[in-house]
């Protein structure tokens, strides 16, 4: 069972919820991890896990210029995505790490018909294996970083989930588990569930928090936002 205290909103009472993929639905980190070691090794750069915790959340565009720099490795930011891409893409297909509670909200909240968004900045070759291992009617709108011209922590993915949902932002609950993705979605007015993985996330306005999303149902009542 989630630590978090019952004290607000019901999470059914929000007009829709709008979930980070990265480390939400799915915990993928440590196969960047890899791909990003593997990518130092390949141009003769530096990198670690440690750096790698750096760039959770970020666009990847974002990423890959602050790995160029960091790596110190001569390969435009375009094509560091598309190798990082290439690598974990192919591990997700041989195995999809799901998130403890994840899926079993995901189905309860589709069942009880709260409209649900993916938000997330990985781009939609990477999206589409995920999403195959879920009914296709799971989301009614998929927003990818390929797909957005600003991404996390900028407030437009999110504006843009909840356009596609035809509500508005503030009436949507987000989870997610990085300071950039929280930032994007307060910034879009949202309330935003934080369940921290492999990052800490800051308090703030609007921000909530629970250790896991195993146990939370749609009746699930959360604490009071900050």
């Amino acid at each position: 069972m989630t630590h978090v205290e019952t004290l607000g909103r019901r999470i059914d009472s929000y007009a829709a919820v709008l979930w980070d993929m990265d480390g939400t639905l799915v915990d993928t980190e440590p196969y960047w991890t890899v791909a990003e070691l593997a990518l130092a090794e390949r141009y003769g750069g530096t990198w670690s896990a440690e750096r790698s915790l750096e760039v959770v959340g970020f666009d990847l565009l974002d990423a890959g210029r602050y790995m160029r720099e960091h790596m110190r490795i001569d390969v435009d930011p375009e094509q560091i995505v598309e190798e990082l891409l290439d690598s974990v893409v192919a591990q997700v297909r041989r195995a999809v790490p799901w998130r403890p509670g994840a899926r079993e909200l995901l189905a309860a909240l589709r069942s009880d018909g709260v409209p649900c968004a993916l938000v997330t900045m990985s781009y939609t070759r990477f999206v589409e294996p995920i999403l195959a291992g879920l009914p296709s009617d799971t989301f009614a709108a998929v927003v990818t970083g390929d797909t957005v011209d600003h991404g996390k922590p900028h407030p437009e993915p999110y504006l843009t989930a909840a356009r596609l949902l035809d509500v508005l932002a503030g009436e949507c609950l987000a989870i997610e588990d990085s300071d950039p993705g929280a930032t994007s979605a307060a910034a879009a007015g949202c309330t935003v569930l934080c369940v921290p993985l492999h990052v800490p996330i800051a308090p703030g306005p609007g921000r909530l928090f629970a250790d896991t999303l195993a146990g939370l149902d749609p009746a699930t009542r959360l604490p009071v936002a900050g």
